[in-house]
């Protein structure tokens, strides 16, 4: 019997703690990592002591455009569009009497209104400090397969023989 509280036991699953074993294979990419789990996938190996590490984390930010007043408009409106339909149907769901199609067309359009104007104005307001559209991702530089040191011979056994094509 544990003296913690169930709480406790709870949330310490939400935190992630470094995974420790040896290393049985680094790779320079995240495909190739996962290649390897899956040939130890089938290959019947218990797959719950094996971890991905990422390591030497960068962040990558590319950009994929520049912003406009159009593209600020169309976004706006689309998102706005949404919402204004979205609360229309909630509306109509919960309004037996007043379903109908020109209802849900107008809480659209004026969601769509509203989207454009708001947008617009958010980019008038932040215009010169970022002028452009990007993604950004975090990536690591290598990829380590770890595996809790009671498996790791038979690990490194399956990823060096030659692949069966």
């Amino acid at each position: 019997m544990t003296d913690r509280p169930p709480q406790a036991r709870r949330t310490s699953s939400l935190f992630a703690t470094l995974p420790t074993g040896d290393t049985v294979g680094t790779y320079e990419g995240y495909a190739e990592a996962q290649a390897a789990v899956e040939r130890l996938a089938q290959s019947d190996f218990p797959l719950k002591s094996v971890s991905i590490i990422g390591s030497d984390l960068k962040t990558v930010e590319q950009v994929t455009g520049k912003r406009s007043y159009g593209r600020a408009a169309l976004a706006g409106a689309l998102s706005g569009l949404w919402l204004g339909l979205f609360f229309g149907l909630l509306l109509v769901l919960l309004s037996p009497t007043t379903t109908s199609a020109l209802f849900l067309g107008a809480a659209a359009l004026i969601g769509a209104g509203f989207g454009l104007f708001f947008n617009i104005a958010a980019y008038s307001i932040n215009r010169r400090r970022r002028d452009f559209t990007s993604v950004m991702q975090v990536i690591a530089t290598s990829y380590s397969v770890i595996v809790e040191p009671e498996h790791a011979n038979r690990a490194r056994n399956i990823l060096e023989s030659p692949e069966e094509r």
